[in-house]
């Protein structure tokens, strides 16, 4: 609920086109959950975001648009283990079929 009430005070702040979010979940059902969250509005209804359509730009860790955009380095100190033992392809299957129904920007 904290980082959802964070995200939705960002975005007044800064202006939805100038927010991307990066979800690291572990399972595609809750990379999607939290996708959903933050283009759609929470689909539990129990946050802040419950009914707001933000509409943001989010991506995982393991998607190419993020690990093109990051040092090499970095990213394989911070992600390159946990890309061997994340099912990668329904995680980005998942992030990317909510980015392109919700996303706005």
């Amino acid at each position: 609920m904290e980082n959802q009430k964070r995200v939705k005070e960002l975005t007044e702040k800064y202006g939805a086109e100038n927010i991307v979010v990066i979800v690291g979940g572990a399972e595609a059902e809750a990379v999607g959950l939290a996708a959903e969250t933050v283009t759609a509005g929470d689909p539990t209804f129990a946050g802040p975001l419950a009914g707001v359509q933000l509409g943001l730009r989010v991506y995982h860790p393991v998607e190419p648009e993020f690990k093109e955009s990051v040092d090499p380095a970095v990213y394989e100190e911070q992600v390159g283990m946990m890309e061997m033992v994340l099912d990668v392809d329904e995680i980005i299957k998942e992030i990317k079929s909510i980015r392109e129904e919700y996303t706005k920007y």
